[in-house]
């Protein structure tokens, strides 16, 4: 799949390839978490514990040349697969060999906290949204089936170009699909996509993203003026699939996309927060549940999950590993848990504070803590060490 000058581009870019067209890379919010200095927004949103994070892709090739995307354009496209398949299992063991060979440098670092770097070791999360297109590889389904079984919850995100395939997915943890645009030529412009068809593929991806039982999420990466506006359009796509979440996210001026777009292209926070003021009043079933500023996100959720007047988008991992295993029917509601954190900017601000702020507020309100414990993990195994 990949010359021999796309694959040393893209070790140059921290990526190891694995195999003939899959790859690993080391998400900065996990070695952020390892330096206990708090994690992502999944952690925030959904109770994901980043430095247990691989992240990955079993297709480095993709349908689309998105103008946003970080990698470069000497990585493959197409959209049949014309490649040999690795074995499933030689890339679950391989990429899970890659991702802890490429933070071995945390042991023994004064910059990492022990604990956890030790809780590393033992990877319970994977995004399946490093680069290309991860669902395209034809044995997707297999590959889902070993993390499933092996405990590891499975995120995965597609561009929405692939429906048979996300039809016919086994259960995962929560689906995302990108829409990267209101309109069609809009959609064309930001994607470039290699399907005649993309738009009808797309509502296609959203009618069968409609009919999955477990977990499912729309995110729109905003890039300031180019796909900002239309916000009615963008609802119309997004009732459509009736996700259960949301991410209303700023793209992010960062690797080669740095050459087709501008830093004046990527929104503020405050203005992703504003435009998804403005499309929530569009969406009747869903409310702003909570954002995470250093990522420029912002989360809403269907109302379902607000349970007696508290939200619920957080997932309980052990609970979702025994129905995936089980072999029987369930469905998103059967797997969440009360959201620690909500709401906008001046709310549920604990993850900003000063360390020494922190520790103030913390033995003042000890409930709060027993309440947060996923959550704290990060920040207490700080304190310990």
């Amino acid at each position: 799949m990949l010359t021999q000058e796309a694959k040393l581009e893209l070790e140059k870019q921290g990526y190891r390839v694995v195999g003939n067209h899959s790859a690993v890379k080391t998400c900065g919010w996990t070695k952020t978490m390892i330096r206990g200095q708090g994690g992502c927004y999944k952690l925030k949103f959904y109770g994901i514990m980043s430095n247990q994070c691989l992240q990955m892709t079993t297709s480095i090739s993709c349908a689309n040349r998105c103008t946003f995307c970080w990698r470069g354009y000497k990585a493959p496209v197409a959209t049949e697969w014309k490649w040999d398949n690795d074995d499933p299992e030689k890339i679950h063991k391989e990429s899970l060999e890659a991702h802890h060979k490429l933070l071995i440098g945390f042991n023994g670092s004064d910059k990492a906290n022990k604990t956890a770097y030790n809780k590393s070791r033992t990877v319970k999360h994977v995004a399946l949204s490093l680069t290309g297109e991860p669902i395209f590889y034809p044995q997707i389904n297999q590959s889902i089936d070993l993390f499933n079984k092996d405990g590891i919850s499975t995120f995965l995100v597609t561009n929405g170009q692939y429906p048979e395939q996300i039809k016919d997915l086994h259960p995962i943890t929560q689906l995302y699909i990108s829409i990267d645009a209101p309109t069609k030529e809009m959609l064309k412009e930001v994607d470039v996509p290699l399907f005649k068809d993309f738009w009808e593929g797309l509502h296609q991806s959203l009618d069968y993203l409609k009919e999955k039982q477990q977990r499912t999420a729309v995110r729109l990466t905003i890039i300031k003026n180019i796909n900002d506006s239309h916000l009615d359009k963008y609802a119309e796509l997004i009732n459509r699939g009736q996700p259960d979440f949301i991410e209303v996210k700023a793209y992010m001026h960062v690797g080669p996309s740095q050459q087709r777009l501008s830093r004046k292209n990527m929104p503020l926070h405050e203005e992703v927060v504003s435009l998804t003021k403005q499309l929530s009043k569009h969406l009747e079933d869903y409310e702003i549940v909570s954002e995470h500023i250093p990522s420029r996100v912002v989360m809403l959720a269907r109302k379902k999950f607000k349970v007696n007047n508290v939200w619920n988008t957080w997932i309980d991992f052990p609970k979702y590993d025994e129905l995936v295993n089980s072999n029987q029917p369930f469905n998103a509601m059967d797997y969440c848990k009360k959201t620690p954190q909500v709401g906008l900017s001046g709310k549920g601000t604990i993850d900003n504070m000063p360390d020494h702020v922190k520790e103030k507020f913390f033995k003042e309100n000890p409930n709060y803590v027993n309440e947060n414990l996923a959550e704290l993990e990060f920040y207490k195994a700080k304190k310990t060490d």
